[in-house]
């Protein structure tokens, strides 16, 4: 896909001002520091995630952060969309739901065998979304979180 581009070091100038947008429009309790500490090891290569710019890559307009888990349930590796990311100047022109479809078919061919997200319940427009780029909520199920 033409418009991701997985994010090394060399992208972090590019990439940590997207995450700090990001994390301040949700209203995360995210410092500069944060960031960097957490997006540091996965530009590094760490095994647990990888981010893509979306976008072209020396002005991306959004990104996407993938982590890795295994899971029983599902028969292996799984992955999770930690974030997406899209400037708000740019979105509605399919940018996100094209980063979706491109990392899923990415993900698949890495044999990853389920792709998971998180929306909240009350965001009627987001649930649309995901459920366009063919995720579906899992009726009996939510993600809970315990903070250490």
């Amino acid at each position: 896909m033409k418009s991701l581009h997985l994010a090394a070091e060399e992208d972090a100038d590019k990439l940590l001002p997207l995450v700090a947008a990001f994390h301040a429009e949700k209203g995360f309790a995210s410092d500069a520091d944060h960031i960097t500490q957490a997006v540091a090891p996965i530009l590094d290569g760490s095994p647990h995630g990888a981010i893509w710019l979306i976008g072209p890559r020396r002005a991306p307009v959004g990104y996407i952060c993938i982590t890795f888990g295994w899971s029983l349930e599902f028969g292996g590796l799984d992955a999770i969309v930690d974030e997406l990311y899209i400037r708000p100047a740019v979105r509605k022109r399919g940018m996100g739901f094209e980063a979706l479809n491109g990392i899923a078919k990415a993900m698949k061919e890495a044999g990853v065998k389920a792709l998971h997200l998180e929306a909240a319940r009350s965001d009627e427009r987001l649930i649309g979304f995901y459920r366009r780029a063919r995720f579906a909520p899992r009726e009996d199920q939510m993600y809970m979180s315990r903070i250490l």
